[in-house]
């Protein structure tokens, strides 16, 4: 690559940072070999789910031959979107854009399912790539359609750096002047109520009890650094609601909850955050973090476990799509495994084997439910290798066979 070549990415560069700052998604570069040359991400594409450059290969060679005016809209083998649209400079093409991920309609459980099977993903990693999905922006037709023009309309020409104008507003503001004391008082009291009302929401999500917490979120929110910058009441509402995502993910995992469950949840919901352009989108955001983080605790809390039971709730939620035994679980946590087995059984009321047919069955129904895959892919994915013997584990948890499990469900769906 020569000097010329260099200052042209590094305009090309620009370019990207301004497109995906005006449309808040990702954008990276592709040269015209569709190599990725530039990224600019919020989203971690887990790698099960990343683009082949052959694929990038594919996209640039089918824009190189056609109009320059042309962009195109599509979605890969794992359903997530891009906008692309080709760079051309002195009828050469130079590179490609590539916007995006991006999702048109919201993913669905079974979306997830199809996604995981096809992909031969790890039924354990399910949350995260739930996560990922939720974290997605959702475009309309119309939105897309648009990207695209923009795309189309501002690659052909270089990058040019533009000059602001100042302006000044001279019309002095009234203002209503109160008493110093008063205004430390007041302030004295704002701050007491609102780290007493943050004890609280905390203590809650840590119990999982998430009526507590909803009740008393609202009115945190009201007081909680709302002046900080009044000029931008998003950017306000932004931080303040970033500064929970931290502090929710604080008190879950206070409750205990694993950090790697927590890690996927606080980083969806801080571009979700980011990406929010208006006051209820981000009041919307709020309110489901405060359930997800308490549905979260309810689900895979491990606080009144000792260190050695808990260790083993986590090994076993991380490999249940695999073949597990007491003695691999036992040697995982570095403990006896009748000791393991007693101890297990005295705290969670459960045996070993009992947990994991629980935990195994409760996922079966997930890919039941939607449909799409038989029962004996189901039963191998979540870690049956025998497709009777988990019939007849899913007989004696639910009282119904998986076949009627899912006549059931297709029963509701039709009345619904």
């Amino acid at each position: 690559m020569n000097k010329m070549d260099l200052a042209q990415y590094k305009d090309f560069g620009k370019l990207c940072n301004l497109i995906s700052r005006i449309i808040k998604l990702d954008v990276k570069l592709l040269n015209e070999e569709g190599e990725k040359i530039i990224q600019m991400a919020l989203n971690e594409v887990p790698l099960g789910l990343i683009d082949s450059e052959d694929e990038n290969i594919l996209i640039t060679e089918l824009l190189k031959n056609s109009p320059k005016n042309t962009y195109l809209h599509y979605s890969n083998s794992a359903k997530i979107e891009y906008v692309v649209s080709g760079i051309w400079r002195d009828e050469q093409y130079r590179g490609t854009v590539v916007v995006g991920p991006f999702l048109s309609d919201f993913p669905s459980d079974a979306l997830i399912s199809q996604i995981i099977s096809k992909h031969n993903l790890l039924i354990s990693e399910r949350k995260h790539y739930h996560d990922f999905y939720e974290s997605l922006t959702i475009l309309s037709s119309q939105k897309i359609n648009s990207i695209g023009e923009l795309l189309v309309n501002m690659c052909p020409h270089a990058y040019i750096t533009s000059s602001q104008v100042i302006t000044t507003n001279n019309e002095g503001s009234k203002k209503t002047i109160k008493p110093i004391q008063d205004e430390i008082e007041d302030r004295q009291k704002i701050i007491e109520h609102r780290y007493k009302m943050e004890k609280i929401i905390l203590n809650a999500i840590a119990q999982g009890d998430r009526e507590t917490a909803l009740k008393h979120v609202s009115g945190l929110t009201d007081i909680h650094l709302k002046d900080r910058i009044p000029e931008s009441p998003i950017r306000s509402t932004k931080n303040i609601t970033l500064v929970l995502n931290t502090l929710f993910r604080l008190a879950a995992e206070k409750g205990g909850v694993h950090p790697v469950y927590l890690h996927d949840m606080s980083e969806k919901y801080a571009i979700l955050i980011e990406r929010a352009d208006n006051l209820p989108a981000l009041n919307k955001i709020m309110s489901n973090m405060l359930n997800e983080y308490c549905d979260l605790v309810k689900e895979f809390t491990t606080r009144t476990y000792s260190l050695i039971v808990k260790n083993a709730v986590n090994y076993i939620n991380f490999h249940l799509g695999s073949s597990l035994t007491l003695s691999e679980i036992a040697e995982a946590v570095h403990v006896n495994a009748s000791h393991l087995s007693k101890k297990f059984k005295i705290e969670t009321g459960q045996s070993i084997t009992d947990y994991i047919n629980i935990k195994r069955i409760d996922a079966s129904k997930l890919y039941l439910a939607n449909g799409n895959m038989s029962i004996t892919d189901i039963a191998y994915l979540v870690g049956y290798n025998d497709v009777n013997y988990f019939s007849r584990i899913f007989k004696k948890i639910t009282s119904v066979t998986p076949s009627q499990f899912i006549k059931g469900k297709e029963v509701k769906n039709e009345r619904g």
